[in-house]
């Protein structure tokens, strides 16, 4: 009966928090969706939009880590549907709106908004599920971003050919309002809160994974496992984020490729980060289920390092492999894909790119999945959103070396240089964490009896 009841609310728990993250992430990119629209009726050029779409990011990166410290201090489910409730209102107050500065200051707001959706995620996630289910539910919802970036065009697309963009913006905000507070209703912080004994998060094996006792920020901050995630979550996002973002632009500009080619690689790369996401989660927490946690090592690090190492063949082989003449070259990959060409119909060099933007965004998103799994997980129960708010934070870091460092490296060198850096960087990463992969894991106060 208990397990039925614990099934039950993690259902609704969960269809809750599913459905409106994907809500946060709509309308986090709205203007985006709505851009073609909004400048044909306001004059904005490329700096303005810099500017909007700047204000979100930098006020998100701040946001996120506030918020991730919060989750800690006061109710989750509060937490996530204040910041679901706020994301509605601005989208609704944006749509009434019709010069630069109101644009900009309005998204934001939107930003700082959206950083409070995701903590209370991981932290209600923590509370509600085993530690050998944690994992594949953290991937699962986090697919709501693939599903609300999916879709996000076409249903605004849809909604352009019978209303404005005003009315875009004013009901998908007014959706966000109404399902804040059906979040509110529905969310649970813990199985305590229905009358349920909360989840033992200790380690499965007994005496050396006890996390009963909490711990002060500044034990936390001196856990040098805590350092390790950090470094390498910043150098995964990073990486990620260089090819997400200029790799398209590598492929034409200096591999001679189509913007056809180039926009199906992005797809490619996308798809595969799905599959990889949920791939990680699930296969991780198999191993978790098998030889639980402790307080050295972690049963998801041979997975994490298996794609990471993933993510540096894959780069290898897209800056080396692809070239201007790939059509007329005969590799070996040539010959293999030569079969699936004649059923696709498409071209055995444009296959091969395609193969390894699936493959580099399966070994690229499960890393980024399983590094948020790991430093919830890791850290005290008190401490978990903290510990979450302090690599993503990192994470953020890496995503800003993406940019302009890395495309100022390509201006002075070339894109397949600057992809060179991000190769090594990301394999001296993989081959560091390999080394630490044993060390005390468990995060905060040291138990005296843990020696």
């Amino acid at each position: 009966m208990a397990a039925g009841g614990y099934g039950r609310y993690r259902a609704v728990i969960f269809a809750a928090m599913f459905v409106g993250y994907t809500l946060y992430y709509f309308n986090r990119k709205t203007f985006s969706f709505v851009m073609p629209a909004v400048m044909a009726e306001v004059p904005l050029g490329k700096d303005e939009l810099g500017l909007i779409t700047s204000s979100q990011s930098a006020a998100y990166a701040i946001s996120k880590f506030v918020s991730g410290v919060l989750s800690d201090q006061m109710s989750a489910r509060w937490l996530f549907s204040s910041g679901l409730l706020m994301v509605g209102l601005v989208n609704v107050v944006f749509s009434w709106s019709s010069t630069v500065t109101a644009f900009a200051g309005l998204w934001f707001l939107n930003g700082l908004a959206q950083g409070l959706g995701w903590p209370p995620c991981g932290k209600i996630l923590r509370k509600w599920f085993e530690p050998s289910q944690f994992g594949t539910w953290w991937a699962i919802l986090s697919t709501s971003m693939n599903l609300a970036g999916g879709l996000g065009p076409i249903v605004a697309a849809l909604m352009s050919l019978n209303y404005d963009w005003r009315m875009t913006l004013s009901f998908s905000g007014f959706i966000c309002v109404v399902v804040s507070f059906v979040c509110l209703v529905l969310i649970k912080n813990e199985p305590s809160d229905v009358g349920l004994p909360n989840i033992e998060q200790g380690a499965k094996k007994g005496k050396k994974g006890s996390s009963s006792e909490n711990s002060t920020l500044t034990e936390l901050l001196l856990s040098p496992y805590l350092w390790v995630l950090s470094t390498g979550y910043l150098v995964v996002f990073g990486v990620k984020t260089c090819c997400t973002d200029w790799g398209q632009l590598f492929l034409i500009q200096e591999r001679g490729q189509s913007m056809l080619v180039g926009s199906s690689y992005m797809s490619a790369l996308e798809i595969g980060g799905l599959v990889g996401s949920i791939a990680a989660g699930y296969l991780s927490d198999r191993a978790v289920a098998r030889v639980g946690l402790s307080s050295y090592g972690n049963p998801r690090h041979a997975l994490l390092l298996s794609m990471m190492a993933g993510m540096c063949v894959s780069m290898f082989l897209f800056r080396v492999t692809v070239t201007g003449d790939s059509p007329k070259e005969n590799h070996f990959w040539t010959v293999a894909l030569q079969p699936l060409a004649d059923l696709t119909g498409l071209k055995e060099h444009e296959l091969w790119i395609l193969t390894l933007g699936a493959v580099f965004g399966f070994s690229s998103y499960g890393p980024i999945a399983l590094f948020g799994v790991i430093a919830n997980e890791s850290a005290p129960a008190n401490l978990c959103g903290t510990s979450h708010a302090i690599v993503a934070l990192m994470a953020n870091v890496g995503g800003f070396l993406a940019g302009l460092p890395f495309s100022t490296i390509a201006k002075h060198y070339s894109w397949a240089t600057a992809f060179w850096v991000a190769e090594i960087t990301c394999t001296g990463s993989t081959v560091a964490f390999f080394l630490l992969r044993n060390i005390r894991t468990k995060m905060g106060r040291i138990p005296r009896k843990a020696d």
